[in-house]
């Protein structure tokens, strides 16, 4: 009679390779358990009380995390995703997912757009078509800053491209659209505010946007305002930034820089607004926590509308 042929220890390779496929499903269980936790939270926003007229901590100790800055957070048309940078500092940044699935909202995981080609990414946003997530990649150095893209497959995302179009010809950062797919975004090497008007899913030209002053800028969806943040202009004896909003007006200009005031702003840094999809939210970066650490906040966009001039 054939034996089986023992192992060291003694146990017979048989019985070892019948009990492989157990040990592999098991290990595969408990990792996707790891991978996909969720929290008990349920509707949009992370299931998070909205706020009014008073600037709220976001998601405190999901979110905003305390240790570590947060800065330019974007959520999914549908608002059953959210997408956001984050870094420890003397780190580079990350880009965080969590969704919203039966079971409530996954616990934030990072993500890795370019696996590798580019060492830092943030500053994500999920285009009006749900269709693409840009975002910001660039050295740990932040040399070589860049606009790139991922489109989205049915369970996961495609490889990241670098955008092809002139608005990569400088450094550049923090781009955002409109809901007709207009590009707006930081031109980083002028230290101006640009927008790159699409053209068949393309962005052929960079133009610079006739504001006043103003980075880190956020469009409205439907153009009619534009948020961004600025050093305090008001007192000559402050050094913060502050949040200020450009209108559009009839003609096409803008209104001259509009501060938000006491409603959101503060003696601390305020910085990297966000209208959410839905136009009923502002979310920003605070610099308040200790150590001069960043964590978002968010208020409802009335505090933007209610300085819109009379006409």
């Amino acid at each position: 009679m054939k034996k089986s042929i023992p192992n060291s220890k003694g146990k017979p390779l048989k019985s070892i390779i019948l009990i492989l496929p157990v040990i592999f499903l098991s290990l595969k269980m408990a990792y996707a358990q790891a991978v996909v936790e969720h929290l008990p939270l349920q509707g949009p926003y992370l299931g998070q009380k909205p706020p009014n007229l008073i600037p709220e901590l976001f998601a405190p100790g999901i979110v905003s995390v305390d240790g570590r800055y947060e800065h330019g957070i974007s959520f999914s048309p549908e608002l059953d995703e959210v997408f956001f940078s984050a870094n420890f500092e003397d780190d580079i940044p990350h880009i965080y997912y969590s969704k919203l699935q039966d079971k409530g909202w996954t616990k934030p995981q990072q993500v890795n757009f370019t696996q590798g080609k580019k060492e830092a990414e943030m500053h994500p946003f999920v285009s009006f078509s749900d269709t693409k997530i840009y975002f910001t990649a660039h050295n740990p150095d932040y040399t070589d800053s860049k606009i790139w893209y991922v489109d989205r497959l049915e369970d996961s995302w495609s490889d990241a491209v670098k955008l092809d179009s002139p608005l990569n010809d400088d450094e550049v950062l923090y781009s955002n659209q409109s809901i007709n797919g207009d590009f707006f975004y930081t031109n980083v090497s002028k230290r101006k505010m640009y927008h790159a008007p699409q053209e068949n899913d393309t962005f052929p030209e960079a133009l610079e946007l006739d504001i006043a002053f103003g980075v880190h800028g956020f469009i409205s969806p439907n153009q009619d305002f534009i948020v961004v943040n600025a050093r305090n202009a008001e007192d000559p004896n402050r050094k913060d930034n502050d949040i200020y909003v450009c209108f559009k007006q009839d003609n096409g200009t803008w209104t001259s820089p509009i501060n938000l005031g006491d409603a959101v702003n503060s003696h601390f840094n305020e910085t990297c607004p966000v209208i959410t999809p839905d136009g009923n939210y502002l979310f920003f970066g605070r610099y308040n926590e200790e150590g001069g650490l960043s964590n978002f906040y968010w208020v409802s966009a009335k505090v933007i509308h209610n300085v819109r001039p009379k006409i």
